[in-house]
């Protein structure tokens, strides 16, 4: 009774797996690389044996797929045109290259099926649009040497990038674990995702060399895609049928010493500027007259102890304003040479006014037009006089007739 039973389940095993099929690919998604056929089946034609395909059974292939019919685990037969393909049994496979060419053939004489006879049929399908999203992170900083603050940097990035399939059959063979129906890109990134990390490395590293400031990297993601191509594409492509397609940087973090030193760099080249400096001075006194107003022992007491502050450092800081004036003005003159003409004709604003007596220089430095500096205190000097005999003097008689300043 055993044999007659397993003699009538084999002949309705190969009735049933006579029966048309129909084989698409599984769900294929944007992260998904590789996914095993999966069968459509014709009414009540449910006892087909699950890795026998029928002879005369349609594969459907759809647009960016690359359909592969595998036995045994060897390579029988392929296409990377979309369309419907009806399998037969007793033809030679057809080896449709569609936009892969003749080159593809020398992959597929690596990993084909010897001759012979089918056993255990699947079909597979390889999705060649471009695989984007995919997350990285470098987990140490890495080192950046930055020209235009003259100082090694490190920074950490993070980012997304995207890979494309460029010879399917080396792929399968390189990069898909065995024995799987459905593979994501995430379940074989993390071990491609050292090398990718090194190559990151060096492409940033390059970026370094090519003199482009730290601050650009996050928006250079195509010229970083570039480098990467330059430094990977080679590796990947020859050993595993994929390449770079791009890189984008979201965020790039630096460790707290390059931190410092960034914002100090960014403090010195911005106080490089007149107009600034002048601003953080007006601003220093402003700030002083606001704390002597806010003084709880009294505005006046305030004022005092700041006009005592300010005869200590006034010299200072007119010293530093009439610095700020001066390169404020040859800053306007470089930018306007016809200023420029006019004051070689007259000479600077400053010694003009002097010679007009509408400003004068406290020994404090400060620049004023009153009898009185208001920075120190200090009254005006007297000028030079001429007496009637024609002698110029400073004093209050003239050292030639003795006649009394007039």
């Amino acid at each position: 009774m055993g044999i007659i039973k397993a003699v009538t389940t084999a002949i309705s095993g190969s009735l049933a797996d006579q029966w048309l099929e129909v084989i698409e690919s599984g769900n294929m998604g944007d992260q998904t690389v590789f996914t095993s056929g999966v069968k459509i089946r014709r009414g009540s034609n449910t006892k087909g044996t699950e890795y026998t395909i029928s002879d005369g059974s349609v594969i459907h292939v759809y647009p960016n797929q690359f359909m592969i019919l595998v036995d045994g685990g060897k390579v029988i037969d392929y296409t990377a045109e979309e369309g419907y393909y009806t399998v037969r049994n007793s033809s030679l496979p057809s080896l449709f290259n569609g936009q892969f060419g003749e080159a593809l053939k020398e992959s597929f004489d690596r990993v084909r099926y010897g001759g012979e006879t089918p056993t255990s049929q699947k079909v597979y399908f390889i999705n060649l649009q471009e695989i984007k999203g995919i997350k990285f992170g470098t987990p140490n900083p890495i080192n950046y040497f930055d020209q235009f603050y003259n100082a090694e940097l490190f920074l950490r990035a993070h980012g997304t990038y995207s890979i494309k399939v460029t010879d399917p059959l080396l792929f399968y063979n390189e990069a898909i674990p065995k024995n799987k129906t459905r593979v994501e890109v995430t379940d074989i990134n993390e071990q491609y995702l050292s090398e990718f990390l090194e190559a990151l490395q060096s492409s940033i590293n390059q970026m370094s060399a090519d003199g482009i400031r730290i601050s650009y990297v996050a928006s250079k993601g195509r010229e970083l895609g570039s480098y990467m191509a330059d430094t990977l594409d080679s590796q990947w492509k020859a050993s595993r049928g994929m390449e770079i397609q791009s890189v984008g940087i979201a965020s790039i973090s630096y460790d707290e010493e390059s931190k410092k030193l960034i914002n100090m760099r960014n403090q010195g080249a911005m106080l490089s500027d007149p107009g600034v400096r002048e601003g953080y001075v007006q601003g220093a006194v402003a700030r002083g007259m606001e704390a002597a107003g806010s003084n709880r022992n009294g505005s006046m007491a305030g004022f005092m102890g700041m006009g005592v502050g300010m005869n200590a450092g006034g010299g200072f800081m007119g010293a530093a304003s009439q610095a700020n004036l001066q390169q404020m003005q040859m800053n306007q003159m470089a930018g306007n040479p016809q200023m420029a003409g006019n004051q070689q004709m007259t000479g600077t604003p400053q010694m003009a006014a002097a010679q007009t007596g509408t400003s004068w220089t406290c020994q404090c430095g400060a620049v004023n037009t009153g009898k009185f500096c208001p920075e120190c205190g200090t009254p005006r000097p007297a000028g030079p006089w001429t007496c009637e005999c024609g002698t110029v003097n400073s004093g209050k008689f003239c050292s030639e007739c003795g006649k009394p300043r007039p």
